[in-house]
């Protein structure tokens, strides 16, 4: 699956929350990664993620496409990252 996350989180966990996401997906912009992922690659990062922020304060937006041929991703200015084509 290509899964777009973006993410609201308080600054005292935003680099925890980076590095874990990194292990998973491409950085593309400072609170948003995108990239193919497995359903199980989803459920540990939903799980990780869980366990870095705090319920009340902090949001993860999750869009999970069966494919990345669903959309079209168009970029206005500076690309900071590109995710990586996966040949299947």
């Amino acid at each position: 699956m290509y899964a777009i996350i973006a993410y609201d989180i308080n600054v005292e966990r935003v680099n925890k929350a980076k590095s874990f996401l990194r292990m998973y997906l491409t950085w593309v912009q400072n609170s948003l990664f995108e990239g193919e992922i497995t359903e199980s690659d989803c459920m540990e990062i939903k799980k990780g993620l869980s366990d870095i922020i705090k319920q009340e304060e902090d949001s993860v937006v999750f869009y999970l496409f069966s494919s990345n041929k669903l959309f079209t991703r168009e970029t206005l200015g500076k690309k900071k990252g590109e995710p990586k084509e996966i040949v299947i």
